[in-house]
């Protein structure tokens, strides 16, 4: 169980990387560590927020057929961003971009790993 968690905050860590190098100006992080504690931060706030915010938007995330989602996903970002004074993202844009990266990144860590309900 702590091994499934350390390969998805792994994961989370190399999709916020990846997401850095690719939209190197708008998206930055100080050190792996900076790094690290975004993924962990991304995650709890993934956790805690987006559910709530995901009921309150669900008119809007429907009118949009599920693309406000994104938006909703580069909140969070942006978030740990504002609380996170090592990792940087400047703008909306970025932040959509950021997530699309960082989502497509756990996806495929999801996939490496497995489901959890299956094992």
């Amino acid at each position: 169980m702590l091994l499934r968690f350390l390969v998805r905050l792994a994961f989370a860590a190399a999709g916020l990387a990846l997401a850095a190098h690719f939209l190197a100006p708008r998206v930055s992080y100080d050190s792996t560590t900076t790094l690290v504690l975004a993924a962990l931060l991304l995650g709890v706030f993934n956790a805690i927020l987006r559910p709530i915010l995901f009921v309150l938007t669900l008119p809007i995330t429907i009118v949009t057929l599920g693309l406000f989602l994104l938006v909703l996903n580069a909140a969070m970002i942006l978030l740990v961003s504002f609380f996170l004074k090592g990792f940087v993202v400047h703008g909306l844009v970025a932040g959509i971009l950021a997530a699309i990266i960082t989502g497509v990144t756990s996806w495929i860590g999801g996939m490496v790993i497995g489901d959890a309900k299956r094992a």
